[in-house]
């Protein structure tokens, strides 16, 4: 991999665990009370006020479900993308699950939502890290080294 393809690839996976990381504990609380300062929701009441909002065509049960796999997802695909571990499964899934989010958004608060936050851009992001050829710096690139490289007659 070229050496600026691999800076890029090393920014874009970090960047995008930490924002992951970032918003998936700040609904627990980790960074602070609501209403601290660059608290977005400081607890899981709050978050939840907000993604009943977005989710508002679920019953209030299915959604509190739907929050909590979307948050846990996010924490994991944040710190498996920080690591470089699993890195093109959790760009996708990290894509996947951001395009839902912007979706939802739309429907729930009109287009200018997701676009101020860039939650579409994000998605695109992830899905275009899932498609780079390898993770230099990565857990994926070490345990890669790893491995033996087979022959196609060592498979037959």
């Amino acid at each position: 991999m070229q050496k600026n393809l691999s800076l890029i690839q090393l920014y874009l996976r970090i960047g995008l665990g930490a924002s992951y990381l970032c918003a998936g504990l700040d609904r627990l609380g980790v960074w602070g009370p609501p209403g601290g300062a660059r608290i977005s929701w400081g607890d899981w009441q709050h978050f939840m006020d907000y993604a009943y909002k977005l989710l508002f065509f679920l019953p209030y049960g299915l959604a509190s479900l739907v929050a909590g796999i979307a948050t846990g997802a996010e924490i994991i695909f944040g710190v498996l993308l920080i690591l470089g571990l699993l890195t093109r499964w959790a760009a996708i899934g990290s894509g996947i699950l951001l395009l839902f989010f912007a979706l939802s958004m739309t429907v729930a608060l009109g287009i200018q939502a997701p676009l101020n936050y860039s939650v579409f851009t994000a998605s695109a992001a992830s899905f275009l890290l899932s498609t780079l050829p390898a993770y230099k710096w990565s857990l994926d690139g070490i345990l890669n080294k790893k491995r033996p490289a087979y022959q196609t007659s060592d498979l037959y």
